[in-house]
């Protein structure tokens, strides 16, 4: 496998990807209860998310796209109002009535996210077709690698508990435990470094 930089070329097909990969996930099924809106909207969501770490983070594939990482750099993890008005009609576009859920979620996200600097792993999928083969792990490290010369810890969260021994094999540790609002997703926060 060669771990290489996902271009803008590569868009569609690293979103259609991740869309596979997080048709079960825990929070984008409670944010689009429905598996078949579900299946329908994720693609357009993980564009956004594509779009999102060009200028202010590193989003590495395999050489297939059948797994990818999209890191935000130190500051960027964190969306302010401002951004988020400019983005309301794409997020209007890909949520439509489930955008109050996604909201929740995303504000839930940055209330747990570390007051200090890091590097995020925003998000990190591989196709189910081809999970179990070392893509994943692969791409973490590669990324892991190339932003440590920063110095900086890394951190994710992740709604996924059985994701949760996969990145303690990569050095992070659990550092919280939490729930979106009364009825939503639970999530654990990680840091490594």
């Amino acid at each position: 496998m060669t771990v290489v930089l996902a271009t803008a070329t590569r868009r569609a097909d690293v979103a259609a990807m991740l869309a596979r990969a997080f048709a079960d996930d825990p929070a984008m099924s409670w944010i689009f209860p429905d598996a078949a809106r579900r299946a329908r909207r994720l693609p357009g969501l993980f564009k956004l998310l594509f779009d999102e770490g060009g200028p202010n983070g590193v989003r590495l594939m395999d050489d297939a796209a059948r797994a990818a990482t999209l890191w935000l750099g130190p500051g960027a993890a964190h969306t302010g109002a401002l951004a988020m008005l400019r983005q309301i009609i794409p997020l209007v576009t890909v949520f439509g009535g489930a955008l109050p859920r996604a909201l929740a979620v995303s504000r839930a996200i940055a209330a747990h996210m570390p007051a200090h600097a890091f590097w995020y792993l925003h998000i990190a999928g591989c196709d189910p077709a081809h999970q179990g083969k070392g893509l994943g792990q692969a791409l973490v490290n590669a990324g892991l690698e190339r932003m440590g010369a920063s110095g900086l810890p890394f951190y994710l969260e992740t709604a996924t508990e059985r994701n949760l021994g996969f990145y303690q094999a990569l050095g992070f540790r659990v550092t919280g435990e939490w729930r979106v609002g009364a009825d939503g997703p639970v999530f654990w926060s990680m840091l490594r470094g």
